[in-house]
């Protein structure tokens, strides 16, 4: 489990396409889960922990897009 002391959300991107699967810490948002290189949805929680899930899989889609174009 990695941990993040701060909500970063480049760096926390980078870990996640690396290792595919894991489960890191983010400080203010707790344990958040990714499989396949995407973050999972936690079934109970808070709204900003569900935006920054969805920012965070925005990421990962427009870098994967990105990294196909050029």
């Amino acid at each position: 489990m990695r941990r993040f002391p701060v909500y970063a959300p480049k760096l926390i991107v980078k870990h996640a396409r690396i290792f595919l699967t894991g489960v890191i810490w983010v400080k203010d948002l707790g344990c958040l889960e990714f499989r396949k290189g995407r973050f999972l949805m936690p079934k109970k929680s808070l709204p900003k922990v569900k935006q920054a899930v969805s920012e965070l899989n925005q990421m990962l889609v427009a870098q994967h897009v990105e990294t196909n174009t050029v």
